[in-house]
């Protein structure tokens, strides 16, 4: 158990990082070319090294927590994977709320704050419709209680990450 905690710790502070990386890309975005920057190439680069990193400890800790048998584990794992796809799509949105927000920091307006909102919202729709359909999937390979526990598991790392990347952006100041 504490080798899951340990893996879940480090998994909190690779998505900070991951998290940190586009608003640190926000002056070099100013006042530019839409093209991008040699520095905005390499944090790209970076945040998908990260996310490789991020996904390893990730199924780490579910393949841990888990704990399936050799039958369970034929059945869980290629939906996992296809779960962990179409979950990547939403870590590009997080990632570009983020650097929208970081661009609008320091003129935020009304529109511009309702927009972040919104989107941030509607983020979290997707997110909980996509574990609905996966939890589903799973549910019928494997059984209820396996599901939930992917389910239980997927919820605390989402939100172990979630509170790693807001505990690094600054409240909306005025």
């Amino acid at each position: 158990m504490k080798k899951t905690l340990m893996a879940m710790i480090g998994l909190a502070m690779a998505a900070t990082l991951s998290a940190q990386a586009p608003a640190k890309s926000k002056p070099a975005g100013l006042g530019k070319a839409p093209e991008e920057s040699n520095q905005d190439l390499n944090i790209r680069a970076y945040i998908e090294l990260l996310r490789t990193d991020v996904q390893k400890a990730k199924a780490q800790v579910m393949g841990d927590v888990m704990q399936l048998d050799a039958d369970q584990a034929t059945k869980f794992w290629p939906i996992y994977k296809k779960f962990e796809t179409d979950f990547a799509a939403t870590g590009d949105k997080v990632t570009g709320l983020i650097k929208d927000y970081a661009a609008n920091y320091d003129n935020m307006t009304d529109t511009v704050a309702d927009n972040l909102a919104t989107r941030l919202l509607d983020l979290e729709q997707e997110r909980n419709a996509l574990k609905r359909k996966y939890y589903a999937q799973f549910k019928a390979a494997l059984d209820p209680i396996t599901a939930a526990r992917f389910l239980q598991v997927e919820n605390q790392l989402e939100k172990l990450v979630d509170l790693q990347i807001a505990s690094s952006l600054p409240v909306i100041s005025h």
